[in-house]
């Protein structure tokens, strides 16, 4: 399959293929009961996690071309523990495919006092630094909210933008904002999604199982309709 095939297509095939995306009922953090679940903990060996991060390094690189993100960004940010292997991985994928020379940064849980000690793994930040930040999926944009003081905190950086895997596309708990929408109206960055829910299950309609059933049948189209009928922003 060559790059002319759409990414979201590319992205879904890849997500059903490593069954990272679910179908069935499952409770959310939030406490909503969501007929799909996109888990990433499926993203277990190395060509998983290397081909996710070819994916988030495709969409940054198009997001710069397009100028919605800028030239120069100097490092990938991933929140410990899930957003580490992210970060790593996309460095890798946007210095070895797309030859943008960039660092990759995390957090630690706890503050070390010992060796080289702060609370930054990876390129540390310095004032005026452009970073960019990537997440598995959103709901409420909670991480996104603990992580930006932590980088502020940690040195004048500016956040250049926020990347996801996936934009599950719900309204928060408390208006009919989306969580994405929420956070770019908070923070004043752009946040960006490999595909956001409605391109997955638009997708998954023409993408057939070994069976050559389609992974989405009529059933969870409907469920997932429904759901978003009710969640969805």
């Amino acid at each position: 399959m060559t790059n002319t095939t759409p990414l979201d297509i590319r992205f879904t095939r890849f997500l059903l293929e490593s069954q990272a995306l679910k179908f069935g009922e499952f409770t959310l953090k939030s406490g909503r009961k969501s007929p799909y679940f996109i888990n990433a903990g499926a993203f277990n060996d190395g060509a998983k996690i290397a081909t996710l991060g070819a994916f988030y390094a495709e969409k940054i690189a198009a997001e710069t071309a397009a100028g919605r993100l800028p030239q120069g960004i100097d490092t990938v940010f991933g929140p410990a523990y899930k957003g580490i292997p992210l970060a790593v991985s996309t460095a890798i994928a946007l210095t070895a495919a797309h030859g943008m020379q960039i660092g990759y940064t995390f957090d630690r849980k706890e503050k070390k006092d010992h060796g080289d000690g702060g609370m930054m793994v990876g390129t540390q930040l310095k004032d005026g630094m452009k970073v960019l930040l990537v997440d598995d999926v959103m709901t409420a944009g909670t991480a996104v909210r603990e992580v930006v003081p932590k980088l502020k905190a940690e040195a004048d950086v500016e956040i250049v933008g926020l990347v996801l895997s996936v934009d599950r596309m719900e309204k928060t708990k408390d208006s009919d904002t989306s969580a994405v929408k929420a956070v770019e109206a908070e923070f004043g960055f752009p946040v960006f999604a490999i595909a956001n829910v409605r391109e997955i299950f638009e997708a998954g309609r023409k993408i057939e199982t070994a069976d050559g059933e389609p992974y989405v049948t009529d059933a969870i189209k409907d469920a997932a309709d429904a759901y978003l009928a009710q969640y969805g922003a």
